[in-house]
């Protein structure tokens, strides 16, 4: 059964389009043990086109109580955000924690960490890796986002992808990335504890002490699964938002963090093209 293998690795070098750089990098997927019709149809796609997957066992955030959550403070959580915590977004930042740390392990360079939601393609990996090699340092480049409103292009690839930062967000979407060895150690000191949802404290560079970049065009496209969010819908987030005269914390934290994104995003310099990978 294809759930029971759960730390399978697809190789298929040979399928079209896969070249010789589909080995060098694994792509994490997380999935959750209920949602097996996602890990089948990428599956199904990672043999197509020759890529590396490996499947991480989502954690169900929804199936641990609030006492037993780890590096979590609730009150800390509703200062920065205005609302309490969704199950959801528990389950998904513990979950991406759990990929790092399995790249980390594998003792590999670099990975791409992906939710079930995207669609592999056959370009997946040259692109990835040429973003990477624009630009320097422990660094991690968004594959995907959902808005990019005053992106500032900061190199172009060999692939014709370019790759910056943006002076407004949140940019949404935590769905695809690559990152490097460096950059996923220190991501899992910074990161907790958690006091934001994942997609938004991932992009936070400033913070992290990670170069963040992202590319200007999503590299990798959602599949028919994203309208079945296994995070929260809209009715789920207004529930448990607090009075907007007691949000007033976490307007006043989210001034201060587009400051530091302005800053970021000014001061970053057009990046050299690195000839090849680095750890």
């Amino acid at each position: 059964m294809i759930l029971e293998q759960a730390n399978r690795i697809i190789k298929d070098t040979q399928a079209p389009g896969a070249g010789s750089l589909a080995p060098q990098v694994c792509i994490y997927v997380i999935n959750l043990d209920r949602s097996r019709e996602r890990w089948e149809r990428l599956c199904g796609q990672a043999a197509r086109y020759g890529l590396n997957v490996i499947r991480v066992a989502a954690i169900d955030g929804a199936k641990i109580p609030e006492g037993d959550r780890i590096d979590f403070q609730q009150q800390q959580f509703v200062y920065h955000n205005g609302r309490k915590l969704l199950a959801g977004e528990y389950g998904c930042y513990r979950s991406h924690l759990l990929a790092l740390q399995q790249f980390i392990d594998s003792g590999d360079k670099m990975a791409i960490i992906m939710e079930d939601d995207v669609e592999l393609n056959e370009r997946l990996i040259p692109r990835a890796l040429s973003a990477m090699n624009s630009v320097c340092g422990a660094r991690l480049v968004k594959l995907v986002n959902h808005r990019l409103v005053g992106f500032k292009p900061l190199s172009e690839t060999t692939e014709n992808d370019v790759v910056g930062r943006c002076m407004h967000g949140p940019q949404g979407s935590a769905a695809c990335y690559i990152v490097n060895r460096s950059a996923a150690k220190k991501l899992l000191i910074t990161l907790k504890p958690m006091l934001l949802p994942y997609d938004i404290a991932l992009e936070r560079g400033w913070s992290t002490g990670v170069e963040t970049f992202s590319t200007l065009e999503n590299i990798a496209d959602f599949s028919p699964h994203r309208s079945d969010t296994t995070i929260g819908k809209r009715v789920h987030y207004r529930a448990v938002k607090r009075h907007f005269l007691l949000r007033a914390t976490a307007y006043w934290f989210r001034a201060c963090d587009q400051l530091h994104r302005w800053h970021y995003t000014v001061k970053a310099k057009p990046q050299p093209t690195l000839e090849n990978t680095e750890t």
